[in-house]
């Protein structure tokens, strides 16, 4: 399975993008497609993971109301709407996917995802 990530770039605090990542390779049945994050210095984190088999979306408690994560289950892509992006938004954003549906306490932890993209970097600056 490959990940092609895409969308990023550099916006001013307040602005948007809009993230998306496309499977290609191989297609699941069912599957858990999530993004996360990393900034310079800093852990990956979890940002968001949408589970297609109930269409569940989960998101980091610090990103819910700003961020909203869609996929296309046809495409088997994932999309990241990123709204009011402040400077502390600044990472390479990674998209994931697991061809398994991932309970809510797995859906974010990166451990469980089998395969990741290469990571689109996302600069919030003036």
């Amino acid at each position: 399975v490959q990940l092609q990530a895409s969308g990023g770039g550099l916006v001013q605090p307040g602005g948007f993008l809009r993230l998306s990542c496309a499977a290609s390779g191989r297609a699941f049945s069912t599957y858990t497609m999530a993004w996360f994050r990393q900034a310079p210095g800093k852990e990956r984190e979890f940002v968001a993971a949408f589970r297609s088999s109930d269409s569940a979306t989960y998101y980091a408690t610090s990103l819910k109301g700003r961020f909203t994560i869609s996929s296309d289950r046809v495409k088997q892509s994932v999309d990241l709407q990123m709204n009011a992006l402040k400077p502390e938004d600044t990472a390479v954003y990674q998209c994931a996917t697991s061809g398994r549906r991932l309970i809510t306490s797995a859906a974010g932890m990166a451990r469980h995802y089998d395969y990741w993209g290469q990571g689109t970097q996302v600069t919030v600056s003036s």
